[in-house]
C-alpha cells in the first residue's frame, strides 16, 4: 500500500452501498417493473406525497427550524417533522444540524466545511458521505441547544429502526393497502428516496456553483432559480 493510500479516510461502506443500490434499483428495476407491469394511480400519487413530505421535513424542520431555529413551532409538527426527515434518510436532526452549522461557519473552508464546493462537484454533492473525512467529523458541542427538544433525542436513540421502518414497512403498507405491492414500493419507496436525496444534494453542490451572485461574491453560494423551485426556495442560496 503506497503512503497515498493510506493516508485516505476510511470508505463508508453503509453509505455506499445504500446509495448505490437505490440508484441501480432507479436506473433498471423501476424502469423495468413499469414497462412490464405497469403502475398504479396510487403509486404514482404516494411517490409524490412522500417526496413533498421529505423534502418539507428538510428544508422546514431539519433546515429552518432545527438548524437555525428561525422559527418555533408547536410539538405536533415537530413530530411530523421528525418522523418524515428520518424518512428522507440524511441522518437524524442532531447530526444533520451539527454538519449544517460548520457549512456555515466555515463556508469553503477544505479543511473544515463538511461539504465544501472547493472541492469540487462530486464531493460536495456525495462524495463527503461515502468516506470518513475529518471535516464530516461531528461535533455535537454546536447543537447543545437541540439536545433540550425530546423529539429530537427520541430520533437521535432510535434512528436507525426508524428509517429502516419508514423506507421499508410504509411503502409495503401502503403498496398492499393499494393492491399494488411492489409498484407503491418501487415508486413511492426506492425512485422517492433516490429523487429526495439528490434535491438535496443539489444545494450543496450545483447552488455553489450555477447562478447568480447578487448579494455576495465572498463565498460560493449563489441563487439558482431551477433548483429553488425543486427544493421549497432553498435554491436562492447567495444570502448565506
Amino acid at each position: 500500500m503506497n503512503a497515498t493510500a493510506a493516508e485516505k479516510p476510511r470508505l463508508l461502506w453503509v453509505n455506499i452501498l445504500m446509495f448505490a443500490l437505490t440508484l441501480a434499483a432507479s436506473l433498471t428495476v423501476v424502469p423495468w417493473y413499469g414497462f412490464t407491469f405497469g403502475y398504479s394511480m396510487a403509486a404514482w400519487v404516494w411517490f409524490a406525497v412522500l417526496l413533498y413530505a421529505n423534502g418539507l421535513a428538510i428544508t422546514g424542520g431539519y433546515h429552518r427550524l432545527w438548524s437555525h431555529r428561525t422559527y418555533d413551532s408547536h410539538w405536533s409538527l415537530r413530530f411530523i417533522y421528525m418522523i418524515l426527515g428520518a424518512m428522507a434518510l440524511q441522518n437524524s436532526v442532531l447530526v444533520w444540524a451539527s454538519g449544517h452549522r460548520n457549512h456555515h461557519q466555515y463556508v469553503d473552508d477544505n479543511d473544515r466545511d463538511p461539504y465544501s464546493a472547493g472541492r469540487g462537484l462530486w464531493f460536495s454533492h456525495i462524495g463527503w458521505m461515502l468516506r470518513r473525512y475529518p471535516s464530516g467529523e461531528v461535533d455535537f458541542s454546536n447543537v447543545r441547544d437541540l439536545h433540550k427538544d425530546p423529539l429530537v433525542a427520541f430520533q437521535y436513540r432510535f434512528y436507525y429502526p426508524l428509517a429502516i421502518g419508514l423506507n421499508v414497512l410504509v411503502p409495503l403498507a401502503l403498496g398492499w393497502l393499494h393492491g399494488d405491492l411492489w409498484g407503491v414500493f418501487l415508486l413511492a419507496g426506492v425512485l422517492r428516496l433516490v429523487v429526495s436525496h439528490h434535491f438535496t444534494f443539489l444545494i450543496n453542490s450545483a447552488a455553489h456553483a450555477f447562478g447568480r451572485q447578487p448579494y455576495s461574491d465572498e463565498h460560493s453560494a449563489r441563487d439558482n432559480g431551477w433548483l429553488a423551485f425543486l427544493t421549497y426556495g432553498e435554491g436562492y442560496h447567495n444570502f448565506h
